[in-house]
């Protein structure tokens, strides 16, 4: 069965993706045709890009970053939970896509994003750099509105016309990670 990360993109103190991510997995938690798990990159302590080879040459010498490696890894597919900052992703995003090459390739990836528009320009950035990596990223995406779907910016309260957008990026990347995988192997 095909294994999903779940990826919080964000580590800023009282951010409003912890709650949309774990609203994201306990929607994905419900299906049987595939295994999510949630990946909050705070727990990994990545530092700025700090190796001195590029991703590209997959010759990891810190240990922060193959532990990083191992755990990407293990994925079939990606979900990507981001807030929009600055008509981008969070830098702390960026920089753990940034650390790895290899791991990326050739799986799927769909995007949850939130922001004053749903997140929806920091979803195009994170699209191209998905593609850099070998990453097909599929077309249904989640956007959360921090006027509609939060109370006072910061209590997550979805509107409920957005589990079903959730199940269709949900199909949609598990049906790519499935095609993906044969690539792979």
């Amino acid at each position: 069965m095909n294994k999903i990360a779940i990826i919080l993109g964000s580590t800023r103190p009282g951010r409003n993706g912890k709650a949309v991510a774990e609203w994201v997995n306990e929607i994905a938690q419900k299906r049987s045709d595939a295994t999510f798990e949630l990946i909050d990159i705070s727990d990994y302590n990545l530092p700025l890009l700090d190796e001195p080879i590029p991703a590209s040459q997959g010759k990891y010498s810190k240990e922060h970053t193959k532990k990083w490696a191992a755990k990407i890894d293990m994925f079939d597919g990606f979900i990507f939970v981001t807030a929009e900052y600055n008509h981008s992703i969070p830098g702390a995003l960026k920089n753990a896509i940034d650390f790895l090459f290899k791991e990326w390739n050739n799986k799927s990836a769909g995007f949850v994003g939130y922001g004053s528009i749903g997140g929806a320009r920091a979803v195009e950035h994170l699209r191209v750099v998905m593609g850099e990596l070998m990453v097909a990223d599929v077309r249904a995406q989640v956007m959360l509105s921090l006027h509609s779907d939060f109370i006072n910016f910061s209590e997550f309260n979805p509107n409920p016309i957005h589990v079903q957008e959730v199940n269709t990026m949900l199909d949609q990347v598990i049906l790519w990670s499935k095609a993906l995988k044969k690539i792979r192997e």
